[in-house]
């Protein structure tokens, strides 16, 4: 089996923090799918997953970037509007996957 690189094994570490973020975001009864949400009011989320997986915060931009990855819907707004400049959209599918991904997580 090949060892994954430096970049692969970062970006499997991003998406847990984002999936773990994001589902910890719904289990604190918090509507997250199909609806627009500034990036700042889910910044306590993504501080916890940090904390959880015991990295460095990421940045507003690596959110994004990461977020898009995944498949949600990021669109940047002037810095002048928000101090975390950024609204983001999360498609039910990709709720789901992260309900179940933080649910899993939790059990262990």
């Amino acid at each position: 089996m090949d060892q994954p690189t430096l970049f692969e094994s970062k970006s499997a570490e991003v998406k847990k923090i984002v999936l773990y973020a994001l589902g910890d975001f719904q289990s604190r009864k918090k509507v997250l799918a199909d609806r627009e949400l500034p990036l700042d009011r889910l910044r306590g989320a993504f501080k916890r997953a940090c904390e959880v997986f015991g990295v460095e915060e990421l940045t507003d931009e690596g959110l994004a970037i990461a977020l898009e990855k995944l498949g949600a819907n990021v669109k940047k707004v002037p810095s002048f509007v928000a101090k975390h400049p950024f609204r983001v959209t999360v498609q039910s599918e990709l709720a789901e996957k992260a309900t179940e991904f933080y649910e899993n997580e939790i059990k262990e």
